[in-house]
């Protein structure tokens, strides 16, 4: 019988092999028609003509300024592309795809028929082949089965997607000899792993490399046109950015979305970047995902304005260098 364990949230060392989480805050846009290729490769930053059934995309839907609505996975399922991404970021993002898709033989729509379930941990693969016939991985990282469809997402704690109706859905929960964790543990990985989580007051706020978008292959500078894609072309070529994500750490503090992050000049405190997402381990260690200066220097003293606790830096998963290959 599965174990909900929202009201005990553990720190990124204390994660067990293996858990899951239900994602009730996660959605997706979906585009389908006859022109959706077409269509969607103008409007992001990933090369949606390269996109297979058992492939995964990254990518960010920006405006014509090249500021990011959104920062999603795409997946192709049922002949039609799915944009997963909080639903925070959904309201804008699909308000702008669908105002130029009334030009396109496409059909843009917020899905309202799937649900999303994790599991995670270093013996997730295992939990994943006692429940289904084909597990998915690094070289086939989307794989359907019947009306189930699994995305696989690496990193130093591999993540399984489950996607199907919230009763399937439901019925994996009740089997599941582990963890079930809420929402706030997948932004604890999301966080650890570097991938953009935006909230609201963030939308159309940062273009894609403050959001290290080109680190986690989410942008193609070889596709051709789309939407902003001037502004990112000139933050790689030109060097213009100047700005990044990093993942933060403190212990004995509340940090929240929106907050301030200073830097420590002299004996004063100056304003370093914003708090983007935020996760609070029940022991009081604090993680966070902020936008700072992207050659900041990791000896740099932090911390959340108007709180006295320090903040470190926690490594990414990858290299941040902006050169192009």
């Amino acid at each position: 019988m599965m174990n909900i364990m929202n009201n005990n949230l553990p720190s990124y060392d204390e994660l067990p092999e293996i858990f899951a989480i239900n994602l009730n805050s996660i959605g997706a846009i979906t585009l389908a028609g006859e022109e959706q290729i077409k269509y969607l490769q103008g409007q992001v930053t990933c090369d949606v003509a390269s996109l297979t059934n058992e492939k995964l995309l990254n990518g960010a839907h920006c405006n014509a300024k090249g500021k990011v609505f959104s920062a999603f996975r795409l997946i192709e399922r049922d002949n039609k592309f799915f944009l997963i991404q909080p639903i925070s970021s959904i309201t804008q993002s699909l308000a702008e795809l669908k105002k130029f898709g009334v030009f396109a033989k496409v059909e843009i729509v917020e899905d309202a028929e799937l649900s999303y379930l994790a599991i995670a941990g270093q013996q997730a693969s295992v939990k994943m082949a006692a429940l289904f016939q084909q597990v998915p991985d690094a070289l086939s990282p989307v794989v359907h089965e019947n009306n189930t469809t699994l995305v696989y997402i690496s990193g130093k704690i591999d993540r399984y997607l489950i996607i199907d109706n919230a009763a399937k859905l439901s019925s994996f929960t009740t089997t599941l000899d582990c963890p079930v964790y809420n929402d706030a543990v997948w932004n604890l990985l999301e966080i650890t792993a570097g991938f953009p989580l935006l909230s609201q007051q963030y939308v159309a706020e940062y273009v894609p490399q403050m959001l290290n978008l080109q680190a986690i292959d989410g942008i193609s500078f070889t596709k051709g046109c789309y939407l902003g894609q001037e502004t990112v072309a000139r933050m790689q070529y030109l060097g213009k950015n100047k700005r990044a994500l990093f993942a933060l750490t403190g212990k004995d503090m509340v940090a929240s979305v929106g907050d301030i992050i200073e830097k420590k000049l002299g004996e004063n405190w100056r304003k370093a970047g914003d708090v983007l997402a935020t996760y609070q381990a029940s022991n009081q260690q604090c993680y966070i995902q902020g936008v700072l200066a992207n050659d900041i220097d990791d000896a740099t003293e932090l911390r959340i304005k108007a709180q006295t606790s320090s903040l470190s830096f926690l490594p990414l998963p990858y290299k941040l260098n902006t050169d192009i290959e």
